[in-house]
């Protein structure tokens, strides 16, 4: 089990009081605004953070095998894509 540990975050005043009033809106503590936001940010920065290492893991592969399909390529598979066919990916190539 994981044990829960306090950490100190410094805040302007404006920014507690808006803090507050949306918690009190919300029916919330300030305490849960404040995990939920962390929680909220820690997940989009983490899928930010896995497509940037999947776009240069991309980027090293291309570079080392020169594989790649065409912009008239891709652009025909998503137009198959948006009008709602499925649709298999184009194959890559020299």
């Amino acid at each position: 089990m994981n044990a829960v540990r306090p950490i100190a975050v410094k805040l302007d005043q404006d920014t507690r009081d808006r803090l507050k009033r949306l918690a009190d809106a919300k029916d919330r503590s300030t305490h849960w605004m404040l995990r939920e936001a962390v929680a909220q940010f820690v997940d989009r920065e983490e899928k930010r953070e896995a497509f940037r290492q999947a776009g240069l893991q991309a980027w090293e592969e291309y570079q080392a095998t020169g594989k790649h399909v065409t912009h008239d390529e891709a652009d025909a598979w998503l137009a198959k894509l948006e009008a709602g066919e499925a649709a298999a990916a184009p194959e890559c190539h020299d």
